[in-house]
């Protein structure tokens, strides 16, 4: 289990030193790595039955109770799926979309470390090795979304997906301390049984707002969303590895993760409830206003982790079999989506639907790729999302309280999705193909196999949807519902109310992409409401933030010693007064204190004396050997009290220093003017030092 963890960053400490093999045809070997986990984990879903798990620990951090201690159940083993089996196709991919590029080894490196980042976080049991795995997936997405170091938006977009995923990451050490010490243990699974005592805990609001913060961060929640359409600038690999399948939905396994042992409060299920439920909206509403098929796929994205938020604040058995499956019929049409536009833009150089048509006559197997990814992403028979729509729909019918408005707002979400879907997985290949695409060419089967192959994948899974059962799918549901009844998928449940709502839906949005086609007007419209989005007021902070730093820095950190020792002595004052006013009387116990030794009597003698000859000496040079006597007789304190390695420290540093600033004196002019005192300026000579002391 920890080879398998770890193998990512093995791998990417030895890509430097094979590099230059995988800048050629021997980068897809590189497949081989998540191929292997793939199969690897593959092969543990026959040894975990649906009420079970596999527990591997290894001693770390004993003094501290960190362990690294990784578990394989259900849940933790469907996201290790997901990682490595994406990992395989993306890793094919690249060898072929980045072929030619001279920093591919450095990539495959990123994406490896990447890799390696999101299995220790989904398969930690431990609190803070899951937090060390969770800040490694966002400083490993840093570079990767910022790979194209030359471009400006690159770099900014990374930055500022670190910024906002950083951020989180320090309220989840926050949250993560606070559990630790409240259930007197750092392991999940021993969380689960104190999950009483912790939602009865005062400190229970704190962390549910902390961890809320972090997950919503990662999983690009609204208002914290505006950094995923950013990072579409990365290639697209990275958009289909970390923006479809993987890192965006950390916060949603964080969230699942948390449920047992967090869940069921309604503090808890509401707001997950209003911020997914706002988030699926608003991200699809925006989606239909794009004309960038990235741009598309992100907000479409955005809307998709919304919905998985929603059903996690439903909180049913049947709600969280719903977002079970939506997350693998999302990492399935999403990634398809992706990479076809990945092609889409390799092979015509540009991603603007107002331009692309017609390209199903030049590239059919990826326009049946895009086929079978919009079919998936509309919830159309019989493809895996018919069934994943269905159970969201069941879900919000049968939920306590405002059933009708979440079936409402789930339906028109997925209507503003299909319409999305058609855009970016129809409209390119439909109609007449232009006369400035006429050139275009199918791509090497290393580009067009990995879409085909999940868009066939969703088509499967719909024709045999038992296949995610018993294995994947009733494990991973157990892992958050221990009590969860038993379950069958099915694609045809018969004519009922929620069929009704599937053929709504898919009517809806066919007959919102036949008549509505968004004009200037409308783009205007959202310009204005732009300046009031999360994305500009965070850049408003920012800049602020930044004037009152420099501004600050101006005052406090201005280079001028006398200022630093002036800020000191006054935060001293000021506390020294605070404790004088709250009449807090500070006593030591005489008693316990050792008396005074005639040889420390001697040194500390000779320290005070050598202080007062080093502030008041006229001369740089009796001033440098005062400090040394200083420096060796603070040496001879820590020997007295037993510190032998801190005297050897002092005694190095403050050797190294009195030479070098001799050295520096022995450059300086002969002659040099300092102030003592109130006596003004008093004008030294001291060459007859130099040279005695210091011969040429």
């Amino acid at each position: 289990m920890l080879l398998a963890v770890l193998s990512g960053f093995i791998v990417a400490s030895i890509i430097p030193l094979i590099g230059k093999w995988l800048k050629g045809k021997w980068s897809v070997v590189m497949t081989m790595l998540p191929l292997t986990l793939f199969v690897y984990f593959l092969s543990l879903i026959p040894s975990l039955p649906a009420d079970q798990h596999l527990l591997a620990s290894y001693n770390w951090v004993l003094t501290m109770g960190i362990n690294l201690s990784f578990l394989v159940d259900g849940l933790s083993l469907l996201f290790a799926l997901m990682i490595t089996g994406i990992g395989v196709l993306v890793f094919l991919y690249t060898s072929a979309y980045m072929k030619g590029d001279a920093y591919l080894d450095r990539f495959y490196g990123y994406l490896s470390l990447f890799m390696g980042a999101m299995l220790g976080m989904v398969l930690s049991d431990n609190i803070f090795t899951l937090f060390v795995f969770w800040e490694l997936t966002s400083i490993s997405s840093f570079f990767l979304i910022g790979y194209k170091n030359e471009s400006t938006a690159s770099r900014k977009s990374a930055l500022i997906a670190l910024a906002v995923t950083g951020l989180g990451g320090f309220f989840l050490l926050a949250a993560f301390a606070m559990l630790g010490t409240i259930a007197g243990t750092y392991s999940i699974q021993e969380m689960i049984g104190s999950g009483d005592q912790l939602k009865e805990h005062p400190a229970y609001l704190p962390i549910m707002v902390c961890l809320f913060f972090a997950a919503f961060s990662k999983s690009a929640q609204f208002p914290l969303h505006f950094w995923l359409p950013g990072a579409m600038k990365a290639p697209t690999p990275v958009s289909t590895y970390l923006h479809s399948a993987t890192m965006v939905k950390a916060g949603i396994y964080l969230l699942a993760r948390f449920t047992p042992v967090l869940g069921n409060v309604p503090e808890w299920n509401n707001t997950l409830l209003i911020v997914g439920g706002f988030t699926m909206l608003y991200a699809a509403f925006h989606a239909i206003f794009k004309k960038d098929l990235k741009e598309i796929l992100a907000y479409s994205t955005i809307s998709a982790l919304g919905m998985l938020v929603f059903l996690l604040g439903l909180g049913t058995s049947e709600a969280l079999l719903a977002m079970l499956v939506f997350i693998v019929v999302h990492a399935l049409y999403k990634a398809t989506l992706f990479l076809v536009t990945g092609i889409i833009d390799h092979q015509t150089g540009t991603r603007d639907t107002t331009v692309l048509s017609g390209l199903r006559k030049v590239m059919l197997p990826v326009a049946i790729a895009g086929g079978l990814a919009m079919l998936s992403n509309s919830g159309i028979p019989p493809t895996i999302g018919f069934v994943g729509k269905d159970l969201v729909y069941a879900s919000t019918l049968s939920s306590e309280g405002f059933a009708i408005i979440m079936t409402v707002v789930a339906v028109i979400t997925n209507i503003l999705l299909l319409y999305a879907s058609v855009l970016a997985g129809i409209k390119p290949f439909a109609g007449k193909l232009p006369s400035t695409l006429e050139n275009t060419r199918l791509p090497e089967w290393r580009l067009w196999l990995p879409p085909l192959v999940l868009g066939i994948a969703g088509l499967v899974l719909g024709f045999f949807p038992h296949i995610l059962e018993g294995g994947i799918l009733g494990p991973a549901l157990n892992a958050l519902v221990p009590s969860a009844a038993e379950f069958h998928l099915q694609l045809w449940h018969g004519f009922n109310f929620v069929l009704a709502l599937s053929a709504i839906t898919i009517a809806g949005g066919l007959l919102l992409y036949r008549f509505f086609k968004p004009g200037t007007g409308a783009s205007a419209i959202l310009a204005k409401l732009h300046k009031t989005s999360p994305e500009n007021i965070a850049h408003l902070f920012n800049r602020n933030f930044r004037v009152f730093a420099t501004r600050w820095t101006s005052v406090l950190q201005n280079g001028y010693l006398r200022i630093y020792i002036l800020t000191i002595v006054f935060f001293l004052t000021a506390l020294m007064a605070y404790k004088s006013m709250t009449k807090v009387v500070v006593s030591v116990n005489l008693n316990k204190v050792s008396p005074l030794t005639s040889t420390e009597l001697v040194v500390m003698s000779i320290l005070i004396i050598a202080i007062i000859y080093a502030v008041y000496t006229p001369s740089r040079l009796s001033a440098i050997a005062a400090m040394g006597v200083i420096g060796y007789c603070v040496c001879l304190i820590y020997v007295f009290y037993s510190a032998p390695d801190l005297a050897m420290t002092q005694f190095a540093i403050d050797t190294l220093t009195v030479i070098l600033f001799v050295l520096v004196l022995y450059r300086f002019p002969n002659t040099s003017t300092i102030q003592v005192g109130r006596s003004g300026y008093v004008t030294v000579w001291f060459h007859w030092f130099l040279d005695r002391w210091l011969p040429s």
